[in-house]
């Protein structure tokens, strides 16, 4: 499984461990990914995700999962998030 968030498209970063002696040895950062369980209310439905945590608090802080779906564009989303934003989109037309 792969180590990126399925809403932020956060994936792991390359860096350096620096030594006291200044010695520069490769290292990599990874995400703090979360099973997390989102209820849409578009759909009336929960959908497991894997999340970050600073993704979570994104999509609380836009006031859900539909909202963060619908403002977000489908290159930092995952192919399962994508078809969840068109089941969402389908949802919603017919009720505006």
């Amino acid at each position: 499984m792969s180590r990126i968030c399925e809403l932020t498209g956060k994936g792991r970063q390359v860096g350096h461990n620096v030594s006291h002696a200044n010695n520069k040895t490769k290292r990599t950062f990874l995400p703090n990914l979360q099973n997390v369980t989102l209820i849409s209310d578009a759909l009336g439905t929960s959908v497991r995700l894997r999340v970050s945590t600073n993704g979570l608090r994104s999509v609380e802080h836009v006031g859900g999962l539909d909202n963060w779906l619908v403002k977000t564009s489908d290159d930092d989303l995952s192919l399962r998030a994508r078809r969840l934003k068109r089941q969402i989109k389908k949802k919603l037309q017919p009720a505006a």
